[in-house]
């Protein structure tokens, strides 16, 4: 059996679950009940939270998820990307760092800025997949 590949969530997939996605939650419940943590980075949260007492959804879903801080040694490696890259947005850019250095499947409603990112981290990119919510 093969082991169960990292799960790394943007903002679209925030977005889904706050709105009641039936494809996204049936997709995350599967995942928790595989054994799965999914990886919310600190600035995907910090772009979607607004009011909790407004977001029961998405609160509901991120106690489920690990949610990785934006740390030095990651901020950097995301500037160095969207220079790269020729981007400015450092949440996109944390998502693809972080996704490429666990070989995460990506869950995001942004699969082609996603896949631009990914694209000029090299070798270690191609380590990253993309899955675009539907």
């Amino acid at each position: 059996m093969s082991a169960l590949r990292p799960t790394v969530y943007d903002a679209g997939a925030l977005i889904a679950a706050e709105r009641n996605h039936a494809a996204f939650w049936r997709a995350h419940r599967s995942y928790l009940l595989a054994g799965g943590v999914p990886l919310a980075p600190a600035p995907v949260v910090a772009q979607v939270w607004r009011d909790g007492t407004r977001q029961a959804q998405l609160a509901r879903m991120l106690n489920g998820c690990d949610i990785p801080a934006l740390d030095h040694a990651l901020a950097r490696s995301v500037g160095q990307l969207l220079g790269q890259a020729r981007t400015s947005d450092p949440v996109d850019g944390a998502v693809a760092v972080l996704a490429a250095d666990l070989g995460a499947v990506i869950v995001t409603s942004d699969p082609e800025d996603i896949q631009h990112l990914l694209d000029h981290l090299g070798p270690v990119g191609k380590r990253a997949e993309v899955d675009a919510l539907r």
